[in-house]
């Protein structure tokens, strides 16, 4: 793990939240919990709800890329995970920030807090982390458009660093493939939840 933290450390000006500045009730802040069952890499499960990164999408199972060594490994697990090591190494806490109640899925942004060495006490969110390291990507509306725009930003400058999955030329970019399948299929994607202003993290 502590390759994960040198990283994070190397990108912390990107992961500063950018977030508003009301506080919101600290009830509603929780742990990703220890059992959790992860579904790909931008979402989780517990007691039956399922908890999705706002604005995060993950690659997709079932698709694949080659590695340095010339060997294929799918993609949607290669996210998932780097979703598990950053949710047990950062140890973040979420915020329930919008709800599919038809789907009991509930979409979150999740906040860790640096409690030690360069930039202690610095916010560091769990979605620009994946998306700056490489290993997930902006979701997109049905129109192409970022679903929160501060994450396409994080993508963009992972892409041109060639981080994580960007390295993999035949690297199967999700949104593409989403988008590729809505426009064939003729049917739009189910629409993303309001866009919610996420609190100020909870304090250590």
């Amino acid at each position: 793990m502590g390759r994960l933290r040198v990283l994070a450390g190397m990108i912390a000006s990107l992961l500063t939240l950018n977030i508003a500045h009301a506080q919101a009730p600290s009830s509603r802040w929780f742990p990703v919990p220890a059992d959790a069952l992860y579904l790909t890499g931008d979402s989780w499960s517990d007691a039956g709800v399922t908890y999705r990164l706002y604005g995060v999408q993950s690659c997709l199972r079932g698709t694949s890329f080659t590695n340095g060594h010339g060997l294929q490994r799918d993609c949607g697990e290669a996210s998932l995970a780097m979703l598990v090591a950053l949710t047990r190494d950062l140890r973040p806490q979420c915020y329930d920030a919008a709800e599919q109640a038809e789907t009991r899925t509930i979409f979150v942004f999740c906040v860790a807090t640096r409690v030690a060495g360069a930039g202690a006490g610095s916010s560091i969110d769990l979605g620009t982390a994946l998306i700056a390291t490489g290993f997930a990507f902006a979701a997109l509306k049905p129109d192409g458009r970022p679903v929160h725009a501060p994450y396409f930003v994080a993508q963009l400058v992972a892409q041109r660093a060639k981080a994580g999955l960007w390295a993999f030329p035949d690297l199967p970019d999700p949104n593409a493939i989403i988008l590729r399948a809505l426009h064939q299929q003729g049917s739009p994607r189910p629409a993303d939840p309001p866009s919610p202003t996420p609190p100020n993290p909870p304090s250590k």
